[in-house]
C-alpha cells in the first residue's frame, strides 16, 4: 500500500513534465490566442483550471511553479498568462498551506503571543515565529530593489524560457550536491532563528524565474543539516508571508486586466490551485519521510534540457 501511494505521488508530480516533454505539439482544450488580448483576459475557465493545477502541483515541489506557468501554456499554444495572473493564483496555494498547517500555525501564534506577554524570549514558538519573520525580510528587500532599479523586470531576458531552463538545470545540480552532502540530522524541534534567516536568503533566489522557492529553500535546508521533511515543512511555513505578499501586490494589476466574465477564470484558477496545492503538500511531506529528492533532481535536469532542445530545434521561441 505504501509503495502504491509513493507511485501515485510521483505520477502526479510528473504530470507537468509530460505536458512539456511529451506534448510539445499538443493544442488540447486550446482556443487560438487573441494577439490583442493578453494575461488574465486571455484565459478561459478551462485553461485557468489547468493552470491552477500546474500552479498547485508545482508550487511546493522543488521544480519551480513560475517556470511551469510560463512554459506549459506556451507549449499548449495559450500564450503567456502574465505575471499578474501567475501571482494571484498563488493565493490559492496560500489557502492550501493555511488549511493544511492551521493547527501548527495557531499553536505557534498562541505560543509566541504568550511568550511575549511573559517576556519568555527563549520560548520555541517565539523563536520560530521570529525566524519566519526574519526569513521573510530578504525576499522583500531584494524584491523592492528589483522593482526600484529594474522597472521592466517582468519582461526582461531573465524571464525568457531559455533563462528558466538554465536556472532549472543549475538548481538541479545544486540540489543534487545538497542531497549528497547533507547530513540530515536536525528535526523540526531543533530549528533556530538563524535557520530562518539563512533559508530566507535562499528563498530570495526564487525572484529569478526557474530557481523555485521551495527548491532553493529545500536545498539550503539540506546544506544546513535539516532532515528532508523538516526542510520542506519549514519551507512551507516560510513561504506563507512571501507568497501572500506577492499575490496581493499583483492582485490590483490582475483585477485591472479583468472585465466582464474575465473574473470567472481568475476565480477558477485560484480554486484549482488551492485544491491541488493541498494534494501536493500532503504528498510531498509523506514522500520525503522515506524518499530522497532525486526524482525532482532528475526531473529538473530533464525539464531544462528539454526546453533548451526545443528552443534549438525551433519548436519553442525563446521569449
Amino acid at each position: 500500500m505504501a509503495l502504491s501511494k509513493r507511485l501515485w505521488f510521483v505520477l502526479i508530480s510528473a504530470t507537468s513534465a509530460i505536458s512539456v516533454v511529451a506534448a510539445l505539439p499538443l493544442k488540447v482544450m486550446s482556443t487560438p490566442p487573441n494577439p490583442e488580448v493578453s494575461g488574465v483576459q486571455q484565459m478561459n475557465i478551462l485553461q485557468a483550471i489547468v493552470l491552477g493545477f500546474v500552479q498547485g502541483m508545482t508550487e511546493f515541489l522543488p521544480i519551480s511553479s513560475t517556470a511551469h506557468l510560463k512554459v506549459v501554456p506556451i507549449v499548449l499554444g495559450w500564450g503567456d498568462p502574465g505575471v499578474a495572473f501567475t501571482a494571484v493564483i498563488q493565493l490559492g496555494s496560500i489557502a492550501a498551506v493555511l488549511w493544511y498547517f492551521w493547527e501548527d500555525l495557531t499553536r505557534i501564534a498562541k505560543g509566541a503571543f504568550r511568550a511575549i506577554a511573559q517576556k519568555d524570549y527563549a520560548d520555541y514558538d517565539f523563536r520560530l515565529s521570529l525566524g519566519i519573520a526574519l526569513g521573510t525580510l530578504p525576499i522583500i528587500f531584494f524584491g523592492l530593489l528589483i522593482k526600484r532599479f529594474i522597472p521592466d523586470y517582468d519582461n526582461s531576458p531573465i524571464r525568457s524560457i531559455g533563462s528558466i531552463a538554465i536556472a532549472s538545470i543549475f538548481m538541479s545540480l545544486l540540489l543534487g550536491i545538497a542531497e549528497k552532502l547533507g547530513k540530515r540530522q536536525r528535526d523540526f524541534e531543533q530549528l533556530t532563528m538563524n535557520d530562518g534567516l539563512l533559508m530566507g536568503l535562499a528563498q530570495s533566489l526564487a525572484l529569478i524565474p526557474g530557481v523555485s522557492r521551495s527548491g532553493s529553500t529545500l536545498t539550503a535546508g539540506l546544506f544546513m543539516t535539516l532532515q528532508r521533511e523538516t526542510a520542506a515543512r519549514f519551507s512551507f511555513l516560510l513561504g506563507i508571508p512571501a507568497i501572500t505578499l506577492a499575490g496581493l501586490v499583483e492582485l490590483k494589476s490582475a483585477l485591472g486586466e479583468v472585465s466582464g466574465t474575465g473574473f470567472l477564470p481568475l476565480i477558477a484558477g485560484v480554486i484549482s490551485a488551492a485544491i491541488f496545492s493541498y494534494i501536493s503538500i500532503a504528498g510531498l511531506l509523506r514522500f520525503l519521510k522515506t524518499q530522497s529528492t532525486w526524482v525532482f533532481i532528475w526531473y529538473r535536469l530533464a525539464f531544462g534540457i528539454a526546453i533548451l532542445g526545443a528552443i534549438s530545434a525551433g519548436i519553442l521561441k525563446n521569449s
